[in-house]
């Protein structure tokens, strides 16, 4: 393949490099433990430390590194699980991808893009059952402008039914020009998120037809420089595992992860680690699929090496693997997901339609039950959105979270909007099982400060009050 950089493009991957830390790094029971005690000292990792981790292989390391990875989770994020609702506007494109289920060239997908009611209709039905933060997620068309997109958005916002409301709207779609993410910016956006798919430059020809608009692999690459520049301080970023090795792979995030921060202060908000999963149409040779075992070590490794930034598991994994991964770094798992354009609200007992979807989910829970599921397991899932509301973000969020003031306002705000959930909209079970584990939350404040506030505020919310937050 032809490795020359286009004209004006930042490459910030070097093939090489990652090539050879794949390649020759060897377990090394010291420099584990020691990169170890960075990763708990809150200290991002080098590309070349990383790797260190990720060629660990005795059980008896790589447990170390998941109980690492527990700890880090417990430090920096508490036990919050946000929670969101992906919402997909339209899946007509043109791009021809060859694992994706909304390809040009597949014929027998059914085609739809959403009109203004019809997508009115979607977010009340989320907010019927409690959904606050919404990713709203589009093909690559014409069709799909910036000005659209930005439409789309503040229909979601306005959009309203009693006490439910959209708090935050984050985006999935093309990567744009600058002069474009700042038309989307203007409309009130969270996170704007675009994977690279593969960053492996050989595997990206080789799953992007070149004639095709995702065929530029640096127009995609350098999407979040153009975005940070118009503004868009929250970017997400990820990569779709079982196209290229997954190691490698997990190298070009945190090398990407470590460009954004030099460039611009802060790195991305999210990573995201989607799987390749079943969809129609699909039939491919896959000779790269991620086993469970690596997607669990692939989730540690990634907390210990970005600690600051939110690591998203979607609804691609089963309900088992949620389970098991949840506690090694997950911040943001997506619940009660249809992925069919206009299925939110349709009959929910339906099954998936893989012609009207871009891949098969594996966790089809409804909202209820991952909230329920959630407070089993000890988590106290999470509607907050004071941070993006308030300006803590971008570089403005590492200054709240560095020095471990998060933890100030992310469990009250994530206890304020659990509360808010249980009076509105959850089933007896849920609600008392979530009653119990707020008080029990609220048990582990000492007398303080925060204590009496928060006290104050969850008797206000209990007592029909909204939207209250640190």
């Amino acid at each position: 393949m032809d490795m020359t950089i286009a004209k004006d493009a930042i490459d910030f991957i070097d093939h090489a490099k990652l090539d050879r830390l794949v390649g020759e790094t060897r377990e090394d029971a010291g420099r584990v433990r020691d990169i170890l005690a960075k990763s708990m000292s809150k200290q991002a990792l080098t590309v070349e430390e990383t790797s260190v981790l990720l060629a660990t292989e005795s059980p008896e390391l790589v447990e170390e590194i998941f109980e690492s990875a527990r700890q880090l989770k417990r430090d920096v994020y508490g036990n919050r699980i946000v929670l969101f609702a992906p919402l997909y506007i339209g899946n007509h494109c043109m791009n021809d991808c060859k694992y994706c289920g909304f390809r040009r060239s597949l014929r027998t997908a059914v085609r739809r893009t959403l009109n203004d009611q019809e997508l009115e209709r979607e977010i009340l039905e989320l907010e019927k059952i409690g959904h606050k933060r919404l990713i709203l997620v589009y093909g690559e068309h014409p069709n799909y402008s910036p000005e659209f997109i930005a439409h789309t958005v503040e229909i979601a916002y306005k959009t309203k039914i009693g006490p439910g409301e959209i708090r935050r709207v984050n985006i999935n779609a093309a990567p744009l020009d600058v002069e474009g993410f700042r038309t989307v910016k203007a409309s009130g956006i969270g996170t704007y998120q675009i994977f690279q798919e593969t960053y492996h430059r050989p595997t990206y020809a080789q799953y992007h037809p070149v004639e095709t608009r995702k065929g530029n692999y640096f127009w995609r690459l350098n999407a979040m420089d153009r975005a940070l520049q118009a503004g868009c301080d929250d970017v997400g970023i990820g990569v779709l595992f079982g196209l290229y090795d997954w190691r490698w792979e997990v190298l070009a995030l945190v090398s990407h992860a470590i460009h954004l921060q030099q460039e611009f202060n802060v790195g991305p908000h999210t990573i995201s680690f989607p799987r390749i999963q079943p969809a129609h149409g699909l039939d491919l040779a896959l000779p790269y699929r991620m086993t469970d075992a690596q997607f669990k070590r692939m989730v540690a490794i990634l907390r210990l090496a970005v600690p600051y930034t939110g690591l998203i598991m979607t609804a691609r994994e089963s309900a088992a693997v949620r389970n098991d991964v949840m506690e090694f770094g997950v911040s943001q798992i997506d619940a009660g997901t249809r992925l069919e354009i206009g299925a939110y609200q349709e009959d929910k007992s339906k099954s998936q339609e893989l012609d009207r979807e871009q891949f098969k989910i594996g966790d089809e829970r409804q909202l209820d039950e991952t909230i329920h599921w959630l407070i089993d397991q000890g988590y106290i899932p999470s509607f907050c959105t004071s941070c993006y509301r308030l300006g803590r973000t971008g570089e403005h969020f590492m200054e709240f979270a560095i020095p471990g003031f998060i933890n100030r306002f992310c469990t009250p705000n994530a206890l304020l909007t659990l509360s808010e959930y249980l009076n509105d909209y959850a089933s007896p079970e849920t609600k008392a099982a979530g009653e119990k584990l707020v008080a029990s939350e609220l048990a582990k404040y000492q007398e303080g400060k925060i204590k009496p506030i928060l006290t104050e505020r969850l008797t206000m919310v209990n007592q029909g009050q909204h939207d209250l937050y640190f």
